[in-house]
């Protein structure tokens, strides 16, 4: 059967996903081969019926593991040479997904008390729908009462205002590229964990940012490295996930943030601060924000702590650069959806989003319990309340181990996606627990025990 090009009704739900698998399968099938062009992202979308950004994120996986190249002017091509050290993280490709134990996606956990709550609350709004809820449309004038709402939240999740300005955003994402967006030029540096997080080496390429990956202990970010980095040249941003959040799971003592903003001080670096996983995290130590304000981007969001589909964060921006952020989120996203908005407002409100968080934070410890009870005596790295376990494979081959598993009947995300800028990684797998129901779980941990606990046969040429 002909691969390339391929056809609408092959392709499956996440669309970019499955585009990817194809154009990979058809260039290990040789029907496409090194140096040919690919469509262009407009025509290609136009082909199949898909968004010009469905191709665009399938692109973007392809070039990342360096089988498809994109030169500015000339086109995208097929290189047809897997990067070294890199593996596609499009671990689910055109099988039928309910077959398999997904591992893979960052997600808390889920139950009907979630769907129970939400339909409440559509149905209470079809009762007392606010105008400004339809009719909003100037960011200003429609969400000074949410800000309000929202500075509630941020002191839930430790952040005490002092003068700082607040955007709502639609989630972390939102967040921060606004943030990155409002202190960067293109070809300014930004240095960050050197395990840190996946979507920040594609950002930072389209804002045209170099990225650094720094080392890292069991705090965070060594204060030497971020030195020996501020020494070596201009720093613009620090971007960090200090409280339990990266692939690590560590959390930076305070001890360890105040060294890091002495240092950012002395070099006028800007910090942006990852908290979206929120209060999660138990014993939270004090946060960027309010030891630096004034040059801390924070964010956080309900999308991982409350429910996933309520898609509502907050932006602290220091305030002298209150103006370039909003300018920035008006030309990116414009405002919050409305609705969602409400429904996080007044959940916060009414106690529902704490209760919800209490809630998950259960749930998930349970979850831990079952990872450790599977796990016990493997290198995992893992959190009483985390929603992911870190699993080193040493000398085992990370996309053999991943394929592996995939064929076993679960899906686990590779550690190369994590890994910043050039920076090698050791090999190694992320496992989430909260995506799925906890007989899954078990059941998907039992069959990563095994895999990694299965000795490595040599192939006949190396004996």
């Amino acid at each position: 059967m002909k691969i390339w090009p391929p056809q609408k009704h092959e392709l499956k739900r996440p669309i970019y996903l499955s585009l990817a698998s194809v154009i990979l399968r058809a260039i290990r099938a040789g029907e496409l081969t090194g140096g040919d062009r690919l469509p262009t992202h407009r025509d290609l979308g136009f082909e199949l019926g898909i968004s010009v950004q469905t191709v665009s994120r399938a692109y973007d996986e392809l070039i990342r593991i360096g089988m498809i190249s994109g030169q500015v002017g000339n086109g995208t091509f097929v290189t047809g040479e897997l990067a070294e050290g890199k593996s596609p993280h499009f671990y689910l490709p055109e099988e039928d997904r309910s077959k398999l134990i997904d591992l893979s996606i960052l997600k808390p956990v889920g139950d009907q008390i979630h769907v129970n709550h939400m339909r409440n609350a559509l149905l209470t709004l079809t009762e007392n729908l606010p105008a400004q809820v339809v009719h909003s449309f100037r960011p200003v004038s429609s969400t000074h009462t949410y800000e309000l709402t929202g500075r509630k939240w941020l002191k839930f999740c430790g952040v005490d205002l002092r003068g700082q300005s607040v955007l709502i955003t639609n989630g972390n994402t939102s967040a921060m590229t606004v943030a990155l967006m409002a202190v960067t030029n293109p070809g300014d540096l930004v240095v960050t964990e050197k395990i840190g997080h996946h979507t920040l080496n594609p950002l930072a390429r389209y804002l045209g940012l170099r990225l650094a990956g720094l080392e890292t202990d069991n705090y965070g970010v060594n204060p030497e490295a971020f030195q020996a980095a501020c020494a070596d040249q201009t720093v613009r941003v620090l971007y960090l996930m200090p409280t339990g959040l990266g692939p690590h799971l560590s959390v930076m003592s305070v001890a360890r943030r105040q060294e890091l903003v002495r240092i950012a001080r002395q070099h006028d670096v800007f910090i942006i601060e990852s908290d979206a996983w929120g209060p999660l995290q138990p014993e939270r130590p004090m946060s960027f924000a309010m030891l630096a304000p004034e040059r801390t981007f924070y964010f956080t969001s309900l999308t991982k702590c409350v429910m996933p589909g309520l898609r509502v964060g907050y932006l602290v921006v220091p305030d002298a650069l209150s103006g370039s952020a909003r300018n920035r989120h008006l030309v990116t996203n414009w405002m919050a959806t409305s609705m969602m908005v409400e429904i996080a407002s007044r959940w916060i409100e009414d106690g529902t989003a704490q209760a919800l968080v209490n809630w998950q934070i259960e749930a998930i410890c349970k979850r831990n319990e079952i990872a450790d009870a599977c796990l016990q005596g493997l290198p995992t790295l893992k959190s009483t309340t985390g929603l992911h376990v870190w699993l080193p494979l040493f000398e085992r081959d990370e996309t053999t181990f991943v394929s592996a598993a995939h064929q076993s009947g679960v899906a686990v995300a590779p550690g190369a996606p994590f890994s910043i800028g050039d920076t090698s990684h050791e090999a190694a797998v992320r496992i989430c627990l909260g995506g799925v129901s906890e007989t899954e779980l078990l059941q998907g941990l039992t069959k990563v025990r095994q895999l990694f606990l299965m000795q490595r046969e040599p192939s006949l040429q190396e004996m």
